[in-house]
């Protein structure tokens, strides 16, 4: 069985070729677009420190990374923040393929 992702991929891929040839309005289109951008998921701030410690790098150096401050990054793992808009989208790439991923 497909996952999720696959399938909403297709559905994109479909409603791609649906617009091309215009049997899809844009408005229709735009909907099913944003349905295939994946949600981010919100991390703890447990599971923050441990996607930086997984990546062997110390706070201020994954908050240079992140392109915040160190003490964004403190706050973070102490629970008195929450990464937002793209700094969340940027830890969710880091959580699933490592630091690299943004290097």
């Amino acid at each position: 069985m497909e996952n999720r992702s696959d399938i909403l991929d297709m559905a994109l891929d479909l409603a791609l070729d649906l617009h091309d040839v215009g049997a899809m309005d844009k408005a229709t289109l735009r909907d099913i677009e944003e349905l295939a951008i994946p949600k981010v998921p919100e991390y703890s701030a447990k599971q923050i420190r441990l996607i930086r410690e997984r990546n062997h790098v110390s706070q201020p150096i994954f908050a240079s990374y992140m392109n915040v401050g160190r003490t964004t990054v403190a706050q973070w793992e102490q629970g008195k923040k929450k990464p937002g808009g793209s700094a969340a989208r940027l830890l969710d790439l880091i959580a699933r393929k490592g630091i690299r991923a943004i290097a």
